[in-house]
C-alpha cells in the first residue's frame, strides 16, 4: 500500500525494490528518454524486462519520468526558494496547502532553521508579488518567510548521477546537449520565447516524459514530423530536460538535505564549481540575499553529515556561514505531488 505524504500517520508496509530496479532507475536518471535498447545494455537485462520493471515501478507510484523546462533559457518564469516558518503544530497542514498550489514546483518538510522549503515559479515580478504577499497559500499558518531568488544554476537534478552504474554509462546514455551548467556558454544570450507548439509539447511531457512522438502528435493534433522537430529544438537548446522522480532512500540515500551557504562574492564561482562536483549534489544554484549558494543534496546516511559539513562545506573557498535543513519528507517535486512509501 502506498500513501500520500499528506496522510503520514497511517501504517503501511515498507516498499522494496531490487538491484535491477535500482539500475533501471539509475539509467533513467541519466536520461529519462533513453531508448530501451540502451537502458537494457547498461542494466544487464533484456529490453522486455527493463520495460516491464519500469511499468511496475510507475504503477506502484515509486518512479516517474517528467519533462522539465530550464527556466533561465526561456521567458517562462523564474524561481524563488522560500524558507517558511510555520505555526507550532501546523507545519504539515501548511505544507499540504502549499503543495496544492499550481504556482509551487517543490515542497519539502525540513528540520533546522526552517520548517518548510518551497519553490515558487512566476512569470514576472507582479506575479511573484501576488504569490508571496497577496495570495500566499496557508498564510494563516505561517509565522515568517525568507525568500531566496535563484539566479544561476551550477548543476541541476537532470545532471545528477546516482553512482549505481559504471562511469561510462553517463556518456553512453546522456544526450550531447546535456552539458554541465557550470560550462554553459549561453548565459548572456537573451532567452527565447517558446512557440505555441513547443509550449504544448512541454506541457504534455511534463505529465509523462516518455510519451512517444506518435502519441504526442495525436494528442496535440500535429504531424509527427512537426512534433519531433519541436522536441529536437527544445532538447538541443537545453530548454527541455528530463528528470526521474524517485525517493532517494530507494537508491540507498537516507539523508536528503539542503545547504544554505554564504560565500564571499569573489569566491562564489569557485565555490559553486567545487560543490557541484560532489557526487551527492543534485541541485546547486547561485542566489541572492543572506545565502548566495543553495543546494539540494543526498548522502547514504545521516551520520555522513558530520564529515560532509567539515570536509566538504568547510573546505569551500570563501565560506562565511552555512546552514543545513534536513528533509523529513519531500511532498512535491518538479510540479508533481510525491507518493512516499512508509
Amino acid at each position: 500500500m502506498l500513501i500520500s505524504v499528506g496522510v503520514m500517520n497511517q501504517p503501511a508496509p515498507v516498499e522494496t525494490i531490487d538491484e535491477l530496479d535500482r539500475r533501471i532507475i539509475a539509467a533513467l536518471q541519466l536520461n529519462g528518454r533513453a531508448p530501451w535498447s540502451a537502458v537494457a545494455r547498461w542494466v544487464g537485462a533484456s529490453e522486455t524486462t527493463a520495460q516491464r520493471r519500469y511499468r511496475a515501478l510507475r504503477e506502484r507510484g515509486l518512479l516517474r519520468v517528467v519533462g522539465t523546462l530550464e527556466l533561465d533559457r526561456t521567458r517562462e518564469g523564474s524561481s524563488m526558494l522560500v524558507r517558511v516558518q510555520a505555526r507550532p503544530g501546523r507545519g504539515l497542514e501548511a505544507a499540504d496547502r502549499l503543495t496544492a498550489s499550481p504556482d509551487v514546483r517543490f515542497v519539502a518538510v525540513v528540520t533546522g532553521s526552517a520548517d518548510l522549503v518551497v519553490d515558487f515559479v512566476a512569470r514576472d515580478n507582479e506575479e511573484m508579488m501576488r504569490m508571496l504577499f497577496t495570495d500566499l497559500p496557508a498564510a494563516d499558518l505561517i509565522t515568517s518567510t525568507e525568500a531566496v531568488p535563484v539566479i544561476r544554476a551550477f548543476t541541476s537534478a537532470s545532471m545528477w548521477d546516482t553512482g549505481l552504474l559504471p562511469a561510462e554509462a553517463a556518456a553512453g546514455l546522456r544526450p550531447d546537449s546535456l552539458a554541465s551548467s557550470c560550462d554553459r556558454a549561453d548565459w548572456d544570450v537573451t532567452p527565447q520565447a517558446l512557440t505555441a507548439l513547443e509550449q504544448a509539447v512541454v506541457a504534455a511531457l511534463k505529465q509523462d516524459g516518455r510519451t512517444q512522438v506518435s502519441a504526442l502528435a495525436r494528442s496535440l493534433g500535429h504531424t509527427e514530423s512537426s512534433v519531433a522537430r519541436a522536441m529536437d529544438r527544445l532538447i538541443s537548446r537545453g530548454v527541455l530536460q528530463f528528470r526521474t522522480l524517485v525517493e532517494p532512500a530507494l537508491l540507498g540515500y537516507d539523508a536528503e538535505f539542503m545547504v544554505w551557504l554564504s560565500i564571499e562574492p569573489d569566491r562564489l564561482d569557485a565555490a559553486g564549481r567545487q560543490l557541484a562536483r560532489h557526487p551527492g549534489t543534485k541541485f546547486l544554484s547561485a542566489a541572492t540575499g543572506r545565502f548566495n549558494l543553495v543546494g539540494h543534496m543526498v548522502l547514504p546516511r545521516r551520520a555522513d553529515l558530520f564529515h560532509y559539513t567539515s570536509d566538504v562545506i568547510g573546505a569551500l573557498p570563501g565560506l562565511l556561514a552555512s546552514d543545513v535543513t534536513l528533509h523529513l519528507v519531500t511532498m512535491k517535486y518538479s510540479w508533481h505531488r510525491m507518493v512516499r512509501p512508509t
